[in-house]
């Protein structure tokens, strides 16, 4: 056998040796993985229903908890005045088995005369009691402590 053949049949061999030892392992995480259940289905199940992007209760609550980190924590006196151009930028985007989630853009105007761009979702069943949705948040440049990253960029889909 000439040293090409030889070489051939060895990285044949050492091929066919590397699948007969990943097979089960394969197979054991196919047969692990969940089954994708949409989230209406759920013993605990979600309605899948939520306010749009431009309902006044979202923007209320926007404003309400600007206003308190605002106050209570930054103390610099800075308000939301209006929410402008508002866009779903996504509705349930990390699947049907995941919590409901709308995702939207908007920009908000300050009480200083600025406009910046927020990023919010409205999440079902997330709400404290009273309420059957939450909305999570994010004024561009005023994330001080960056909970969601540069910009915003982890309160978008």
């Amino acid at each position: 056998m000439t040293g090409s053949k030889a070489s051939a049949l060895a990285r044949s061999a050492c091929f066919a040796m590397a699948c007969l030892v990943a097979a089960p392992f394969c197979a054991a995480s196919i047969a692990t993985a969940r089954p994708l259940i949409p989230a209406e289905k759920r013993y605990d199940s979600y309605a899948g229903v939520l306010p749009s992007c431009a309902d006044p209760g979202v923007f209320d609550r926007i404003r309400s908890l600007f206003h308190d980190r605002e106050t209570e924590f930054w103390k610099s006196g800075l308000e939301i005045v209006n929410l402008g151009d508002i866009r779903e930028i996504g509705f349930r985007t990390e699947g049907l088995d995941y919590i409901p989630r709308r995702y939207c853009s908007a920009q908000v105007y300050l009480n200083n005369q600025a406009v910046r761009p927020v990023s919010y979702s409205i999440v079902e069943d997330a709400g404290f009691i009273g309420f059957n949705y939450d909305v999570e948040w994010c004024v561009a440049g005023l994330d001080r402590n960056h909970s969601y990253g540069g910009y915003c960029r982890d309160a978008r889909p």
